[in-house]
């Protein structure tokens, strides 16, 4: 079997995206055949080499599956969470150990895919593929076309300025004095919607993500999951 290197096997077997398993390495918590590696130049055969992390053999997976979850709110994005809240990982019961692909914050629901496939991750989340996100966002008060264009062209969200985004008004109430707009973005940084709503003076109520790339969650109920079509993986 041809070697490879380190950070990219560990990400194949699920312990995280390459950019973690990156860090993981670093950290000095991945060995080969009991000597620490901290080189990320390492390559490795699986079939002769015992690679282990944390002290626990990394064991081969064949099977890679791939997983799309409706999150509820209430939920943390992570596969264990140091204050023991409820994660995501206790919505899927499945043998195959997987990991979140990008994450939705504890009070953010919709579509989100988990893998045990590491090169699947590295493709969702890394920038240069442009992966659009979806999400529907309910927001307080009447927004104004002038609110609307900034969204559209970009907004500073604290250091970082947006990339220009597709925004759809869906509804506006006066009685309930609300605005639900359809927010379509490719970056993914930390709670970005929500950050650029507040950038022109929106509070956000609720937000969903409807669907990451074409990947959508309308015929899945809260808190269920399915696995990915075929079609549907080949399409990022």
């Amino acid at each position: 079997m041809e070697e490879e290197r380190l950070q990219k096997y560990l990400a194949n077997q699920g312990i995280g995206s390459r950019r973690k398993c990156e860090q993981y390495i670093l950290e000095g918590k991945v060995t080969v055949n009991g000597k620490t590696i901290k080189e990320l130049g390492t390559k490795i055969n699986p079939e002769k080499d015992e690679i282990c992390y944390n002290g626990k053999k990394v064991n081969k997976q064949e099977k890679k599956v791939y997983i799309l979850l409706n999150k509820p709110i209430g939920y943390v994005t992570t596969v264990k969470d140091q204050f023991n809240r409820d994660t995501v990982m206790d919505l899927i019961k499945i043998k195959e150990r997987i990991v979140p692909v990008g994450r939705l914050d504890m009070y953010t629901s919709g579509a989100l895919i988990l893998t045990n496939d590491g090169n699947f991750v590295y493709k969702c989340t890394h920038p240069k593929h442009e992966i659009t996100k979806t999400y529907t966002v309910t927001l307080k008060g009447i927004i104004t076309k002038e609110e609307v264009e900034q969204l559209k062209k970009g907004v500073d969200i604290g250091g970082y300025t947006t990339r220009p985004a597709k925004i759809k008004i869906l509804k506006t109430d006066q009685e309930k004095d609300i605005s639900r707009l359809e927010i379509i973005i490719h970056e993914g940084k930390n709670r970005q919607v929500r950050k650029m709503c507040e950038a022109v003076g929106r509070k956000v109520l609720a937000l969903h993500r409807t669907k990451i790339g074409n990947i959508g969650v309308k015929d899945l109920p809260l808190g269920k999951w399915r696995y990915l079509k075929t079609e549907e993986i080949n399409r990022f």
